[in-house]
C-alpha cells in the first residue's frame, strides 16, 4: 500500500453525506453567496427555481468534455443558444462561448495581436479598464498603454486614446460600463478614431453587456455600446454576472469570422489526438455552459425585463439614500447598476470593517489615477428586496467609522514596506510581519479587518501593492 506522511487524502472512502457536512464546516466562515448581503462576486436574481434549474442542467453537464464537439454535439448546439442570444441582444457577431470575462478578453486580445502582425504591439485603454487586459497583455507580450480619464466624470475621452495610438497599437478599449464607477466609456467616439486608425476597438461588457439592453427597456438612457457601433470590433459579455448563470459563463463576440479565427489555436505537430482548441483551455466540463444555458431559459425576456426594472428602480434609491448619509458622496454618473461612493470626512475602509461586522460586504476599492479610495456596490435583481437594510447598515456604519476615526498605521511601516525585500522573506517570515500588524492569516481565522491592509496598500505606489498582494496570496495557500 502506498501511504504518504499528509493527511490531505484519507485511506479509505467517505460518503457523500460525511462530506457535504466537512464542506459545510469548511463554509463557515465564507461570506454568503444569497440574499444581496455580498455586493461583490455573486449575483443572485432572487427568482425561485432559477438557480435549482441552472444547478441540474450543470450536474447533467458535468463530465461532458467539450475538448471535442465532434464527440459531443450537445456542446456545440447548447452554445450555439447561448452565444446567439448574446448576439441576438447586442448587435450581431459571431462568438466563443468562454469560462470567464479574463478569458473572454484574453482571446479577444490575441486575435488583435494575431490579426495585426505587428512586432511590437500594444494596447491602448483607460485606466479604468478591467485589470484583465493587463494580465492578457502580460501572457500575450504586448505592451499596455493606459489614458487618464475625465476626473469628474471617470469617462475616457476619443482625443487620450488617439494619442496614446501609433502604428504598433493593435487594439483600443472601451468599457461599458467600467467596472470602478460604473460610467459608460464615449464607445461611438473611441471606435470612430479606433477606425480611422485602421485598428480594431474592443467593447468591454463582461459586466454590462446582459444588463444595459434590460436597464434601456426599463427605461434607461443607456448610449450606443455594442456591436451594432461602426469601428466595434469584438465585445466581452459575462453571464454568470448579469445574465445570473453560474460561474464560469462567458461570451465573446467579433464582428468579423476571420477575427474569430485568429482567437483558436490548433496543433498538428504531434503524433496524438487532434488538438483544436476556440478557448485557452483544452479539456474542460460542459457543466457551466449547461447552467449558462438552462438559466437563459429560465428566465427568458419576460424575466430579464423585470429584472432590469427592479435593479434599476434599486439603484435609484441606493444613490438617493447614500446622497442623504452625511459625509458619503457617490462617484460619478452611473449609467449601470454599479455604485461607488466615498467621503473626504471618513474613512471608507474603517466604514467597510464596521459593515462587515453587521454581516454585509462592501467591496474597497484603493485610489489610483486622482481618484480617490472608495467603496464599491453592486447591485443585483436581488438588491431592491433589502435596499432599506443596505442603507440603514451603510448609514450605520458611517456613524462607527466617524467615531471610530481613520486605520492608524504604525510610524515608519509605509517605508518599511516601500523598501523591504519582499524575495529574501519565506511566507512565513512574511505571515509574522502581518501579524505584527494584526493582520491574521492562519487558516480558519475567519473574515479579517481590513481597514488597516487597505490603508498600507492604498499608500503604497500601484507596482508595491502587487508585489505585497502576491506575497498574501501566497502564504494564505501555503
Amino acid at each position: 500500500m502506498i501511504r504518504g506522511e499528509r493527511v490531505n487524502l484519507p485511506d479509505t472512502g467517505r460518503t457523500a453525506d460525511e462530506l457535504l457536512a466537512e464542506m459545510a464546516r469548511l463554509k463557515e466562515h465564507d461570506l454568503p453567496v444569497r440574499g444581496g448581503q455580498v455586493t461583490a462576486y455573486v449575483y443572485d436574481s432572487g427568482r425561485d427555481g432559477v438557480h435549482e434549474a441552472a444547478a441540474r442542467a450543470y450536474a447533467e453537464m458535468l463530465e461532458v468534455n467539450c475538448l471535442d464537439p465532434t464527440a459531443f454535439p450537445s456542446v456545440v448546439e447548447m452554445e450555439r443558444q447561448v452565444v446567439g442570444a448574446v448576439a441576438d441582444l447586442l448587435g450581431g457577431g459571431h462568438g466563443i462561448f468562454t469560462s470567464g470575462g479574463t478569458e473572454s478578453i484574453m482571446l479577444a486580445v490575441k486575435a488583435a495581436r494575431d490579426a495585426a502582425g505587428r512586432d511590437r504591439p500594444n494596447l491602448v485603454l483607460p485606466v479604468t479598464a478591467h485589470p484583465a487586459f493587463h494580465k492578457a497583455a502580460h501572457y500575450l507580450g504586448l505592451e499596455v498603454r493606459p489614458v487618464p480619464v475625465d476626473p469628474a466624470t471617470f469617462k475616457a475621452g476619443a482625443r487620450a486614446v488617439a494619442a496614446a495610438m501609433d502604428d504598433d497599437t493593435v487594439l483600443v478599449v472601451a468599457s461599458a460600463p467600467s467596472y470602478p464607477q460604473g460610467v459608460i466609456d464615449p464607445v461611438e467616439e473611441i471606435a470612430a478614431v479606433a477606425a480611422a486608425a485602421g485598428v480594431g476597438c474592443h467593447v468591454d461588457a463582461c459586466v454590462g453587456g446582459w444588463l444595459l439592453p434590460w436597464l434601456r427597456a426599463a427605461g434607461a438612457a443607456i448610449p450606443p455600446f455594442d456591436l451594432s457601433v461602426p469601428g466595434v470590433t469584438s465585445l466581452s459579455c459575462d453571464l454568470h454576472k448579469f445574465g445570473y448563470a453560474p460561474k464560469g459563463a462567458s461570451v465573446v463576440l467579433f464582428a468579423d469570422p476571420a477575427t474569430r479565427r485568429k482567437a483558436y489555436f490548433a496543433s498538428a505537430a504531434w503524433p496524438g489526438y487532434t488538438v483544436i482548441n476556440a478557448t485557452v483551455q483544452s479539456s474542460r466540463s460542459a457543466g457551466s455552459l449547461g447552467g449558462a444555458w438552462a438559466t437563459l431559459q429560465a428566465l427568458g425576456r419576460d424575466g430579464y425585463l423585470a429584472l432590469g426594472r427592479t435593479t434599476l428602480e434599486a439603484t435609484a434609491r441606493l444613490r438617493a439614500g447614500i446622497a442623504a448619509i452625511p459625509g458619503l458622496r457617490v462617484l460619478g454618473d452611473p449609467e449601470s447598476s454599479l455604485v461607488a461612493f466615498t467621503s473626504p470626512e471618513l474613512d471608507v475602509f474603517v466604514l467597510a470593517d464596521e459593515a462587515r461586522r453587521r454581516g454585509w460586504y462592501l467591496q474597497p476599492q484603493l485610489s489610483y489615477a486622482g481618484i480617490p479610495a472608495n467603496l464599491h456596490i453592486t447591485v443585483t435583481g436581488v438588491t431592491l428586496s433589502g435596499i432599506e437594510a443596505l442603507l440603514k447598515v451603510i448609514g450605520e456604519s458611517a456613524a462607527a467609522a466617524r467615531t471610530r476615526g481613520p486605520a492608524v498605521l504604525p510610524d515608519g511601516l509605509i517605508d518599511l514596506v516601500v523598501d523591504l525585500d519582499l524575495e529574501a522573506l519565506d511566507d512565513a517570515a512574511f505571515a509574522e510581519l502581518a501579524a505584527a500588524v494584526g493582520v491574521d492569516l492562519r487558516p480558519g481565522a475567519g473574515q479579517p479587518e481590513m481597514a488597516l491592509v487597505n490603508a498600507v496598500l492604498d499608500a503604497l505606489p500601484a507596482p508595491r501593492r502587487e508585489a505585497v498582494l502576491v506575497r498574501f496570496l501566497s502564504v494564505i495557500y501555503s
